[in-house]
Parts: C-alpha cells; structure tokens; sequence
C-alpha cells in the first residue's frame, strides 16, 4: 500500500508554495532583535488550528505533540533550520498575523483568479458584502457602555451592535467581503471590524484588493456612496450599487439591468456568506474574544477557504490524491468538483470535518 500525506499536510505544504507578498524596499528597520522565524510558518500554524479547531496556542501545541505520523509531520513542518518555536513565540506572532492577512487574502486572490480564471465564460464582476458574526459571551447594552460599567466579566468590549433586516439587534462582529461572481465563488478581499463599522466606510479597503481584470463591483443600497464610487473609478471599475429610486415597481431606463446583476449579486455572496459559516460553524457565537483573536479566526478562515481552491487547482493531481481527499475529505475538492460539474459547493462541510 502507498502511503499518502493526510490532506491536513498537504495543505500545510501548500503554504510554501503561495506567492510572497512584496516586502516595501522603504520600510525602516524595526527595533530589537530581527524574526528568526518567517511568517509562513506561522501561516501554517493558524491553518492547523482553523481546520482543527484550535484556538489557543496551548491547544494547538498539545494536538501537535500527539505521537502520531500526522502531527510528526506537521511538527517537522513548524521547524525552520531545525528549531521549533516557543510556546510564547507562538502566542506572539500568531497575534501579530492579523495586521497583514487583509493583504495576504487580496494576494492570494488575485493569484487564484489567474490560475483559475473564473471569468473565462462570464462577465468579470464581483461582489461585496458584509456578515454579522455574534460576538461570544454576553452582550454590552447601551446604556452601560456609556456609563463605562461592564456588568459580567464574559462581555468582549471590542464588539459592537448592529441591526440586521435578517437577525435584528446583534451584538458582534462585521466580516466584509468580496468574492468572484461565477460558477465558483472564490474570496477576493477580506475585512472584520466591530459589528457598528459602516460597509461603505470599509468598502475601499476591498476594493483596492481586487484584480485588475474585474470590472463590475456589484453591491447593495450600503455601498451606493461617494467614497465607494471614486474607490472603484480609480481601479477603473463600475460600481452597481442599489439606491433610494423611489417608490417600487421601478420604471427607469437601467431597471432591468440592475435587477439581473443584483440577482447575481445575491446567488454568488449571499450563498457565499451562508456557505462560509456553515463550514466553519459560525452560526452561533465566534469560539474567540477580542479583535486580534476574532480577526484570527475569521480571516484565517478566509485564508483556509483560498487555500483549498488552490489545492483543488494542482495540475494533473494523481488518482491517490482524490482517493485520499474521499476517503478524509476536506474543503480541498472544490474546484475540482465544480470543474466535473458535480457542484463545487455541496457536500464541502462534511469534506472539511473530516480533514
């Protein structure tokens, strides 16, 4: 029998693969000692701790020493010049990573998007949109926050409130979005802020991520603004935002071409938002506190999610690859389905609990 990698390697492997992001020449040398460890390492930390569960440092530590051939694997990939992290070098860098995966995802994006062009047969638009994340613990009313009383320890105080048309009243967290509309839905950009931060305000940031062969940026009545609009006039993009039109049925000239591409809209980041939580189990409450750590887990979420189109996307994978990838599963085969046209989108959570 030929023994394979579990599908958790090689996604791990895959990290080392990806495309650096370009370090500016005009960046002034930090004080104190330089890393000794690179950030990819850490990257495969946090892709481990995602697709495992994990998330706290001591759990992901504990998992790794389990004498198994799988973590022995993965703990020989944590090592650099044959030394292996502190626990507290760990807990530093891993908090320290969610400052720079914003970047990381528009770059891995972008790689995805050339690899894969998911708009050869399709018009080259994309997506944006936010989702609302519960905050874990209680929640932190009106009226105590600005009385500067925090009635139970197990509130996070970087949270905020938001008013969903779908959920109501939720206190939490904003994670924006910006995916590729077409027969896959690949992330583009990534963003989370405090449930109260304004789409619009956070939508440049997206946009900038965004290939230069999109040229539609397709949204809902939040984006329809000024910034959003010269935002996307500079990657020369159109924005097609919804607004205030007046009463409905619309009769303008531009209706029904807006009611196609806001239904396209809808099919590609609405699916993708519900798809996303649903495989990483944030229906409830995020497993974390804080912003650093909330952001961690969400946006290496994201990061994971790329990561598995991109694995999905290897040339002339062997027969034992998808073997493997059925009999462990993961969120691995998505392109690899939606190419069969077996529906890239279904069946991915049982894929990637297994993995």
């Amino acid at each position: 029998m030929i023994a394979q990698d579990s599908v958790l390697v090689q996604l791990v492997r895959l990290v080392d693969r990806l495309p650096a992001a370009p370090s500016p020449s005009t960046t002034p040398r930090r004080r104190g000692r330089p890393p000794v460890y690179s950030d990819g390492l850490f990257l495969k930390a946090l892709a481990i701790m995602i697709i495992r569960r994990l998330h706290k440092v001591g759990e992901l530590l504990a998992v790794l020493e389990e004498p198994t051939q799988e973590m022995r694997s993965l703990r020989e990939l944590l090592c650099e010049d044959g030394r292996f992290p502190s626990r507290r070098t760990f807990e530093r860098r891993l908090r320290a990573l969610p400052e720079t995966l914003p970047e990381r995802i528009g770059l891995l994006g972008r790689h995805l998007v050339a690899r894969i062009e998911p708009w050869a047969r399709c018009g080259r638009a994309v997506a944006i949109d936010s989702t609302v994340l519960r905050a874990r613990g209680g929640v932190w009313h009106k009226k105590d926050k600005e009385a500067g009383i925090v009635p139970h320890s197990s509130i996070d105080t970087e949270a905020g409130w938001t008013k969903s048309g779908w959920h109501g009243w939720v206190y939490g967290w904003k994670l924006h979005l910006a995916c590729t509309v077409a027969g896959v839905w690949i992330p583009l950009a990534a963003h989370l802020t405090p449930a109260n931060a304004s789409d619009g305000r956070i939508a440049p940031l997206l946009i900038e991520e965004l290939p230069d062969q999109a040229r539609f940026v397709l949204g809902d009545t939040h984006y329809n603004a000024k910034n959003v609009r010269e935002a996307c006039l500079r990657r020369e993009m159109f924005l097609v935002a919804s607004g205030r039109r007046g009463p409905y049925p619309h009769t303008d000239a531009g209706v029904e071409v807006r009611r196609i591409l806001h239904r396209l809209r809808h099919e590609a980041i609405e699916n993708l938002n519900e798809h996303f939580k649903a495989l990483f189990e944030a229906h409830g409450a995020v497993p974390t506190r804080g912003r650093l750590d909330t952001a961690r887990f969400a946006l290496g979420a994201v990061f994971v999610y790329q990561l598995g189109t991109e694995i999905a996307a290897e040339p002339k994978p062997s027969i034992f690859f998808f073997l493997n990838i059925a009999a462990e599963g993961a969120q691995l085969a998505l392109l690899y389905r939606h190419e069969q046209a077996s529906g890239a989108n279904r069946g991915l959570k049982a894929f990637l609990r297994a993995a």
